[in-house]
């Protein structure tokens, strides 16, 4: 969405010169893209389920899922290799923009007792993961037509160096951290 882009351009780049020191404008951390992915454990068994998410996931992201297939086999699971075994879906550029502005302020507000989400979820690299219990929390999702209520891991990869830089970055963009750091 433009809106957000165009703040992050004018507001944002220049409060996190401020506060990180950066002297180049080409420092700044930046959104690089969002991998929206969910796992299809029951995929193994009924096939019909990974198209239902698929339109979900589509519905979602606004782009088409890619399957995402076993690596190795495991007996105890029923899984061969190269069976599916999961969706995800990469956005970047406007689709991202779009996506980010939707999750903060639309989505997560609407989670059950919602508090904020945990602040220490990053990787070590600036990288931000979240999961999510249910995709009805989407407005593009119809409650009526949901076969089953599936969770969702949402990656947010930015450029910043480190967890700190990765954190200023998402709360300037309007991301709701929890006061404490846990989950609400």
């Amino acid at each position: 969405m433009a809106r957000l882009k165009d703040k992050y351009t004018k507001e944002i780049v220049p409060r996190l010169m401020e506060i990180s020191g950066y002297t180049n404008v080409m420092q700044v951390p930046r959104m690089e893209k969002i991998v929206l992915n969910i796992g299809m454990g029951e995929a193994i068994a009924n096939a019909k389920s990974l198209e239902a998410a698929e339109a979900d996931l589509v519905a979602i992201a606004g782009q088409h899922a890619l399957t995402t297939r076993s690596r190795k086999s495991i007996a105890n699971f029923k899984l061969r290799q190269g069976m599916p075994i999961g969706l995800k879906v990469t956005l970047r550029g406007e689709r991202m923009w779009a996506f980010f502005d939707k999750l903060v302020n639309a989505v997560l507000p609407r989670m059950h007792e919602f508090q904020g989400i945990p602040a220490d979820a990053f990787d070590g690299r600036g990288n931000y993961t979240l999961g999510l219990k249910e995709q009805i929390l989407f407005p593009e999702i119809e409650y009526d037509k949901v076969d089953k209520i599936r969770g969702m891991e949402i990656s947010i990869v930015t450029t910043a160096r480190n967890d700190e830089d990765g954190k200023n970055l998402l709360e300037l963009l309007g991301m709701p951290f929890a006061k404490d750091g846990g989950e609400g």
